[in-house]
């Protein structure tokens, strides 16, 4: 055996020789000349390089120089020409000897679940729908993605705020009563609030009907309304019930909840439209939807697009004011809605167990409004009864079968817990809680090799619904067909697509793969930008959301992803892309609508959507390099090399003086700028017909030179000026030209292998929990061509992965 690993290790250290000679001739006779010595342009000295490629960043170099050399991006097109037949030799012997070495990177670490799946978890298991999210640390990140097993660390902040989330759940799962809550029906309007008396007749006016009416758009005073809350946190159906005031058109609002609390969220439960009274046989409005409930919230309504004019209702008051409001008769919020009761989650603790309210003192006590009952489980086995609690809680948090090692450990912490005095429900609760706080919970269990049934459902759950398996796939992993039946895995994959909670997919992956959850990073100017809203924001991340879920469920040819003849709009969104949208079917009201483009279109795709078009801008400007770097990982999967050390970026002139575009014609003068700015500059040079808020443009916004504009947004006259000419043109990184975005956009969309090999690779990344390398490119590869032999469809590419030996192997 010595003698086999000796003879293993001198063949290994020859080939490592071989290459070395084989790649320093290649270096010596076509990039030494620009990458040796001290100033070896990008530090890059090939006459240093070290094989030691068993280290992640020598190796990460070594790929970089292959996919430049393969690309031909290396020796730059202005270098003597390289013979073909040399390339080929070098890249070959590099490309295996990559491979070899890369296969010790390709498992992925043992991957804690990130603060969402932490959240989803506890929620689902014990049917609660707390914002636990926001009480537990932010997690690291792999690139873009937050579910990489690498990034993933834990500390005792996190053990801490775990104990927190889990107590807060059981909190609120346990029943706090013997029968069933009764069904509350709360009932408040603006008439008779605390807000009513301080702006009726000041800013709002008192219908006659008793409808208190908002003339103020998504503005000061908001439409928080104190009696609009509930006691007891759950699902409430909330009725909203009103009309257009004085109006012509429908008026869209927003229903949305507040809180006095610090640091508490204030979510937006959508947005709704009512119609004028006259159309209505003078009979109100009422729309409704259920809603999460919290004693912390407060529903608030706030109008949206009311336009006053040049009237100011401050100065000359409400009633000379005759325009359009929005009247609101009523709020009502009818619950909780229980699905059972006791809940899920009491179930799980004490099912099986009796429970009986212990009597207060004073029996009067019992009548007063703050009374919450006090409960004591009966036990005469305390360690026999908790054993079975533990078990049925176990099985379900560690989403396999459990045996009498996995419960032993709980109930001795627990017995400890009462020998120092703690109750029985107490020291439950405290087992409970390690359950939650333990390895097999936090972690998903993959042993190294191929992965059991059981980790199979686990990894395909928490990849397409982002929780534990349902019982549905629980049950399939204890039959063992999702290891040994293709077809089984796929049917179950097509199953969860089709579940409601596939939603939070979309919402992970596109705030990870397109960097949606920046959205808010920024706040576009409101001197250059004043159109934006709260309202445009919102409907900007709902149609990229509605857009990539439909191109999975359609399963549409993968190109839509920068090019399709449909968007999702609704008025909002029909209003912002008015210039260059072309001809549609008419859109009216809130809700996304799916519309057919007409040819002449600049909407369709991602590229052109005012959710990517902010992330990948700031507040005030819009740089082709950031938007250029953007496009090439996000869509194309293409990881730029960072600047030289020594080399500043580029930074706008927003006094509109000189565009973007000139200072970058100075910068790609550095030879050091030039190769990589040929591959980054073209998408970004394309997306200037775009401006920070994904409106489009043909001239700069400026705050200093340029045309004045004679228009008014929301009463106010804009203050920016019309700058320089926009030029989206171009020339990609072969030679190909563009004239602008439209062209580009179509030259991008033609290599469809391209873009399914990034999809692809960003699916197997948020799966696995790991990064791509180069050792996957061979079955990367093999996914794309059959990709290619179906029509390279979305939902294909994803079935690709989940039945992918990355995906079914650690």
């Amino acid at each position: 055996m010595f003698g086999c690993a000796l003879a293993n290790g001198q063949t290994a250290a020859a080939e490592t020789a071989s290459v070395a000679d084989l790649s320093q001739s290649f270096f010596a006779r076509n990039c030494n000349d620009c990458h040796s010595g001290d100033g070896a342009e990008a530090d890059l000295d090939l006459t240093d390089l070290s094989m030691e490629v068993s280290d992640l960043a020598i190796h990460a170099r070594w790929v970089r120089i292959f996919d430049r050399v393969r690309s031909g991006e290396m020796p730059p097109p202005d270098a003597a020409a390289v013979d073909a037949m040399e390339v080929e030799s070098f890249t070959d012997s590099v490309e295996v000897f990559l491979q070899i070495a890369g296969r010790r990177f390709q498992q992925t670490v043992l991957r804690r679940l990130n603060r969402n799946e932490y959240a989803n978890t506890l929620n689902d298991l014990f049917g609660t729908h707390l914002d636990l999210s926001m009480m537990l640390p932010e997690d690291g990140r792999s690139h873009e993605f937050d579910n990489v097993g690498d990034a993933l660390g834990v500390s005792m902040v996190h053990l801490q705020k775990y104990l927190d989330a889990i107590d807060s759940v059981m909190d609120a799962a346990i029943a706090k009563t013997t029968s069933r809550p009764a069904t509350q029906v709360i009932q408040a309007n603006y008439a008779e609030s605390r807000e009513g008396e301080k702006f009726v007749g000041e800013v709002w006016r008192l219908a006659d009907d008793g409808a208190v009416v908002f003339f103020q758009d998504l503005g000061y005073p908001t439409g928080m309304l104190r009696g609009a809350e509930v006691k007891q946190a759950g699902w409430y159906t909330l009725r909203v019930t009103g009309y257009a005031y004085h109006a012509e058109q429908p008026i869209t609002f927003r229903a949305g909840l507040t809180s006095f609390q610090p640091g508490s969220d204030k979510p937006t439960l959508g947005y709704f439209q009512f119609p004028p009274i006259e159309s209505t046989d003078g009979q109100p409005t009422t729309v409704e939807k259920r809603v999460w409930m919290e004693p912390r919230f407060m529903v608030s309504i706030d109008p949206w697009g009311i336009d006053t004019g040049n009237y100011n209702l401050r100065k000359q008051g409400i009633d000379g004011y005759t325009g359009p409001g929005l009247a609101i008769n009523q709020v009502e919020l009818v619950g909780p809605i229980l699905e059972s009761f006791p809940g899920r989650g009491h179930e799980l603790i004490y099912a099986g167990l009796v429970r009986h309210e212990v009597e207060p003192t004073n029996p009067t006590t019992k009548t007063k409004p703050w009374y919450q009952p006090n409960f004591v489980t009966e036990s005469t086995q305390p360690a026999t009864d908790a054993a079975k609690v533990f078990r049925r809680v176990a099985t379900a948090a560690y989403r396999r079968p459990v045996d009498d090692s996995d419960v032993q450990p709980i109930i001795e912490l627990m017995t400890q817990q009462i020998d120092r005095g703690a109750t029985f429900d107490e020291a439950l609760r405290t087992g409970v809680a390690a359950i939650f706080c333990s390895p097999d919970f936090l972690y998903l269990q993959e042993p190294g090799g191929k992965l059991d049934d059981h980790a199979i459902a686990s990894r395909l759950s928490y990849f397409l619904v982002r929780t534990t398996p349902d019982q549905a796939l629980l049950d399939a992993a204890a039959a063992g067909v999702l290891s040994t039946d293709p077809s089984a895995l796929i049917q179950h994959t097509r199953r969860l697509i089709a579940d409601p909670r596939h939603q939070r997919f979309i919402d992970d992956f596109c705030d990870a793969w397109l960097n949606l959850r920046e959205i808010e990073f920024t706040s576009p100017d409101r001197t250059l930008f004043p159109e934006y809203d709260p309202y445009l924001q919102h409907s900007a991340i709902a149609e990229t959301r509605h857009f990539v879920s439909e191109l999975i469920e359609k399963n549409l040819p993968v190109r839509n992803v920068v090019q399709s003849d449909f968007a999702f709009l609704n008025e909002r969104l029909v209003d912002h892309y008015r210039d260059g949208l072309g001809q549609t079917d008419p859109v009216h009201g809130p809700d996304l609508q799916r519309v057919q483009l007409s040819d002449d279109s600049l909407r369709g795709g991602l590229l052109s959507q005012a959710s990517v078009l902010k992330v990948s801008a700031n507040g005030t400007n819009t740089s082709p390099v950031v938007r250029g770097v953007w496009v090439m990982e996000r869509i194309l999967g293409i990881t730029p090399s960072p600047p030289p050390p020594g080399i500043s970026g580029v930074e706008p002139d927003i006094r509109g003086a000189s565009t973007l575009r000139e200072l970058l014609d100075k910068h790609r003068d550095l030879d050091s700028c030039r190769s990589c700015h040929a591959m980054i500059d073209p998408p970004g040079f394309a997306l200037e017909s775009f401006n920070p808020i994904g409106g489009y443009r043909d001239r700069f916004r400026s705050l200093g030179e340029g045309e004045k504009v004679d228009l008014q947004i929301k009463q106010r006259r804009v203050q920016y000026r019309l700058g320089q000419a926009v030029d989206a043109s171009g020339e990609m990184q072969d030679g190909r030209k563009f004239d602008g975005f439209v062209q580009f956009r179509q030259r991008l969309a033609a290599d469809e292998d391209a873009l399914a090999r990034s999809l692809a690779t960003k699916f197997l990344t948020f799966a696995t929990g790991r990064e791509m390398g180069f050792s996957d490119r061979p079955m990367i590869d093999r996914m794309v061509a059959e990709s290619k032999q179906r029509g390279h469809g979305v939902r294909d590419i994803l079935e690709l992965v989940v039945t992918s030996e990355a995906f079914l192997n650690k």
